[in-house]
């Protein structure tokens, strides 16, 4: 998917501006929102002169200098035909996707993430949020696999509105974030997975498979060897 939905709308301030204390880091949502201003001003200027290597020099110097390392924040997750789950409960390093049902994965897209969970699913805790109701899911949650945790999160909801609007109208979407077991920041990336539409199903697949597995690297240590889990 080769546009991202950026919203440059000024970042609201959080209620949560107070660094983490069990580990001295700051908290993601603190340090992106002190930067968040400057971010989004210079990357709109950017972006209306159609200067790309701007925008993205942007995005990784906020990322690099600022995001990485900092403690993510404990969203609690509203997911699909389950009750809500905090993200501090899960105890192995997460991979969140965020999606839209309105912006349609490339071709290979999903089946390359769900052959990434089949095979890392032991060790990296796989989640895709959809910025959606959870009625356009219906069909969209059957593509994944059953390991893959499927969220959703709208304007409209309760309870929804701060994770809106620290993740959906800062970065935009589609956007990769690697979470360590502990939720500090490893890696932040925007969606790079791409095919081309005359492309085989195999070879599209392929080809996503390596930009998410190369991705999925920071996560994944000499001591978690791939372990190919069952088909649904």
């Amino acid at each position: 998917m080769r546009n991202f939905y950026f919203i440059s709308t000024v970042f609201v301030l959080l209620s949560s501006t107070v660094t983490a204390q069990d580990n001295h880091s700051i908290l993601f949502s603190h340090t992106l929102y002190r930067n968040l201003k400057l971010y989004a001003k210079n990357s709109d200027i950017a972006y209306r002169n159609r200067d790309m290597d701007r925008a993205n020099f942007l995005f990784d110097s906020l990322v690099q200098h600022q995001l990485i390392g900092s403690l993510f924040d404990d969203f609690n997750l509203k997911r699909y035909h389950k009750s809500r789950q905090r993200l501090s409960t899960f105890k192995k390093p997460v991979f969140l996707i965020t999606y839209a049902s309105w912006c349609v994965p490339g071709k290979g897209e999903i089946p390359a993430l769900n052959k990434l969970a089949r095979q890392y699913g032991n060790t990296v805790q796989f989640i895709v949020l959809y910025w959606d109701r959870k009625s356009n899911l219906k069909k969209l949650y059957k593509k994944f696999d059953r390991r893959i945790l499927i969220c959703y999160a709208h304007e409209t909801y309760n309870k929804d509105a701060y994770l809106v609007s620290t993740l959906k109208h800062s970065l935009g979407f589609p956007i990769l974030y690697y979470l360590d077991k502990n939720r500090i920041v490893v890696a932040i990336k925007r969606n790079t997975a791409t095919s081309t539409p005359r492309a085989t199903h195999s070879k599209a697949l392929d080809a996503n498979y390596k930009v998410f597995k190369n991705n999925l690297s920071c996560l994944i240590t000499n001591n978690d060897p791939p372990k190919i889990l069952a088909e649904n």
